[in-house]
């Protein structure tokens, strides 16, 4: 939203430090996104006089011009000297004031004027029509000032066009604030100075037509209409506008076009009440009648818009039609068959509020966000609709020549109410932690449009909110507005108070700081990616669906490659890999905790889940002369799982290895589900080299993904305490031959079931492959295994008893053989 302080200044006092106004904006929820000054646009455009106008030498159309700008353009004397301008226009003569673009100046449309030859004669500048400047339409002919116009000044300072414009990032629960009358009363608010609101008188010609006998309305969905106002301006002539209303129209972005749209326009910026001006003889019917009827569009119904583009409809976009055809886009655009036209003498005038939520569907859909569109999907109040038509009506019928037919044809079906609140001041001082006097908030109130009055309690307040505030719709946010304008920086810097209360951590967040502590301790650094995700990223990494439920689809996704919710965070963390890759970082270790989302059938909420990942590639540092440094590898994973187990305290943590088709994301043999007894909480692996590829990343990239909820759920609040042991162990080694298929884990859960209380360590020492010694598909793996007791000293045949138990045990379950 672009606000002119000139045009504000009309209705309020605006402060001359234009610094310390956006600041209090700023302080006050009006963010001002950039401040532009508008005189600047004419620079080096000056006032000049046409000295002499003679016909072009080799053309039957253009005249060279000598024009006098004054000191504008100096001698090689120092003394002003005329410019020599060739012109193609035909409405001047030697002695008229006119406008002139000297070399170096820019017009509207990025055009430079330069040094030129046009047909052999030297050309310095151009001399300007209204629509060179940007100030209107009309180009059948040059810009000529009045005679007594001053020669040589330039033209914004003559014009009085210098004005500064603030861009303003309005939100969208504040559609008061999308107009200049709106702004008004905030400033005046913020400043607590008075605000003067624009009217103006409406005179009737009560020798016309009643404009009821010209007009019917019928609104056939109430939920998408409340209010609906026609008026009728007959013997309008349409032409270009006047200066005052071009350059307002023209301060705040709009593009003049003739006088009929730029009163509509000037009032929607003025008033924020969007208008449509049709062609009156193109409504009307046989009767000569014009038979508004507001309706959903039919589906497909096709609709030529004030663009030219034809548009197929849908059934949830509503249209101003006649009993025969679509006429206008309810809410957003106007139709190029009724539109306003240098031969329109009657104009029908629409004032009218439509349903916030289908207004935003049909311009987005279609693509036609206009200032119309952005104020209804805010919401238009509809009391004031009457007193804006009439207000437009007789500016309208002043700029065209033009008289207003008797009456206001409406249908009005609900009004909005107002209202009532309370406001506890004892409480908000309380609330606020500050004392405001209650003249103050009473102040403010009022001057936001509230009606405020006594109750039979004096710390009690009886507060009417206005209907064009939808906001304040409790007493707390009456609070609000009080607070934000007497000034939330006036406001003490204060401790909360309150007695015996302690904070604190909860127990779940201190666990997951120790699961940062501990990732970033294995070396891993901390990232976040999108949680939006492109459908394919779960296809692309070979990752299987099954079991993650429907993926959530975004209705409105900010491009096509974020369309859906991620159901894994470690694509992203991949992209991130191959990011730092392409740009020569090699070693990469990042972690993540975030949410993933499912899709959860007959429920609207997706599910949501926490996961921790992370990716290592590359190595954990460079290698040197004397060293020589190993890849990360699927034992780098393993190993970050394993130190967060053991800060967790997760017991019976163990590691299954998973195939190729329980894992296609992940390289056989390399691995493995992550377990704590009984429970899953994810995987561990090197990536599949065709997964890493397809994100354009280079293999090896260890990664592991593990549930969050189940991590907390299964962490103890400390590990079990091992006292300092008294009594020797005894040490013993055997290895045992296996199949190949005979796994390290289920070795150990042998040894460890038939090694009972008194084994109390395994460990696995060596892997010995040799077909020879060993066998074909057989594997030698060698264990040293100790033996302790913790209340005596064992004997050696204790320890041969429960060794040789041990070892028939895993030869009975595994098919081993010691080898000797």
């Amino acid at each position: 939203m672009k606000i002119s302080l000139k045009w504000l200044a009309e209705y309020v006092e605006v402060p001359g430090d234009v610094k310390a106004l956006c600041d209090r904006l700023d302080l006050t929820g009006t963010g001002v996104e950039a401040v532009e000054k508008t005189g600047a646009a004419f620079d080096r455009i000056v006032t000049g006089k046409v000295l002499t106008k003679e016909q072009h030498p080799d053309s039957d159309h253009m005249w060279v011009t000598t024009v006098d700008v004054g000191a504008q353009n100096l001698g090689a004397d120092g003394a002003p000297e005329p410019l020599q301008i060739v012109c193609g226009a035909q409405n001047f003569n030697a002695g008229d004031h006119i406008v002139t673009a000297m070399v170096g100046a820019e017009l509207p449309g990025d055009v430079k004027i330069k040094k030129s030859k046009l047909r052999g004669v030297t050309s310095m500048g151009m001399n300007c029509s209204t629509r060179e400047l940007g100030l209107g339409s009309d180009h059948e002919g040059i810009m000529i000032l009045p005679e007594g116009a001053p020669v040589g000044v330039p033209f914004a300072e003559y014009a009085q066009l210098s004005d500064t414009v603030l861009d303003l990032e309005v939100t969208p629960n504040r559609p008061d604030c999308l107009s200049v009358a709106g702004m008004a009363r905030e400033v005046g608010a913020m400043y607590r100075t008075d605000v003067t609101y624009p009217t103006r008188e409406l005179t009737e010609d009560t020798s016309a037509t009643p404009a009821a006998d010209l007009v019917s309305i019928d609104i056939a969905d109430s939920s998408r209409c409340r209010r609906y106002t026609a008026r009728v301006i007959h013997g309008v002539k349409v032409g270009p506008s006047p200066d005052w209303l071009a350059e307002r129209v023209a301060a705040l972005g709009a593009r003049s076009i003739n006088n009929i749209v730029d009163v509509t326009n000037y009032i929607l910026f003025l008033l924020g009440q969007p208008l449509h001006a049709f062609d009156f003889d193109q409504l009307a019917g046989s009767d000569g009648k014009a038979h508004i009827v507001v309706r959903p569009a039919q589906d497909g119904e096709l609709f030529t818009t004030l663009d030219g583009e034809e548009r197929r409809l849908t059934s949830d976009m509503t249209v101003i039609a006649t009993p025969e055809r679509a006429v206008a886009l309810a809410g957003v655009m106007g139709g190029l068959e009724t539109e306003v036209t240098d031969a329109t003498t009657t104009v029908l005038l629409e004032a009218a509020t439509f349903d916030r939520a289908h207004t935003s569907r049909t311009s987005r859909n279609l693509g036609l966000i206009s200032e119309a569109s952005m104020r209804y999907e805010r919401g238009v109040d509809d009391n004031p609709v009457a007193a804006n038509a009439d207000f437009a009506a007789a500016l309208l019928a002043e700029v065209s020549g033009g008289t207003v037919c008797p009456g206001l044809v409406e249908v009005y079906l609900e009004a909005t109410r107002p209202i009532d609140l309370e406001f506890r001041i004892p409480r908000f001082c309380a609330l606020i932690g500050a004392d405001i006097p209650r003249e103050d908030i009473v102040d403010i109130l009022a001057r936001l449009g509230c009606i405020v009055g006594g109750t039979s309690d004096a710390d009690v307040l009886a507060v009417v909110a206005p209907t064009f505030r939808p906001d304040l719709e409790r007493e707390i946010d009456l609070y609000e507005e009080v607070l934000r304008l007497w000034g939330m920086d006036r406001i003490p810097s204060t401790l909360p108070g309150g007695r015996g209360r302690v904070g604190t951590r909860s127990e779940e967040e201190h666990l997951l700081n120790v699961v940062g502590d501990t990732m970033r301790s294995c070396g891993l650094n901390e990232t976040m990616t999108y949680s939006f995700a492109e459908p394919g990223d779960l296809g692309r990494l070979r990752m299987s669906p099954e079991g993650l439920g429907e993926p959530v689809e975004l209705i409105n996704p900010l491009n096509a490659d974020q369309s859906v919710m991620r159901q894994s965070i470690v694509p992203g963390l991949v992209r991130n890999v191959a990011y730092n890759q392409s740009r020569g970082v090699k070693n990469v270790q990042l972690y993540e905790v975030g949410a993933v989302f499912f899709a959860a059938e007959g429920r609207k909420q997706p599910k949501e889940r926490r996961r921790l990942a992370a990716v290592m590639a590359g190595a954990m540092r460079e290698g040197g002369w004397n060293a020589q440094i190993a890849a990360f590898d699927f034992f780098d994973g393993k190993g970050a799982v394993e130190s967060l187990a053991r800060e967790l305290a997760l017991p019976k943590l163990r590691f299954k290895a998973l195939d190729g088709e329980e894992a296609p994301h992940l390289q056989p043999g390399r691995a493995a589900q992550v377990l704590s007894g009984g429970t899953v909480l994810g995987w561990v692996g090197e990536l599949h080299p065709l997964a890493v590829d397809a994100f354009d990343a280079a293999a090896p990239v260890v990664a592991f993904e593990l549930d969050v909820d189940a991590l907390v759920r299964a962490s103890r609040p400390a590990r079990d305490y091992v006292d300092v042991p008294t009594f020797p162990a005894v040490s013993m080694d055997v290895a045992f031959v296996v199949d190949e298929g005979v796994t390290h884990e289920r070795l150990v859960q042998c040894m460890t079931s038939a090694g009972g209380k008194l084994l109390e360590d395994v460990r696995l020492f060596d892997v010995y492959r040799d077909e020879e010694r060993v066998g074909a598909g057989k594997k030698s793996m060698a264990y040293a295994l100790v033996y302790r007791a913790a209340d005596r000293t064992l004997t050696g045949e204790e320890v041969d008893k429960a060794h040789e138990r041990l070892v028939k045990k895993v030869c009975g379950a595994t098919g081993a053989e010691v080898r000797g």
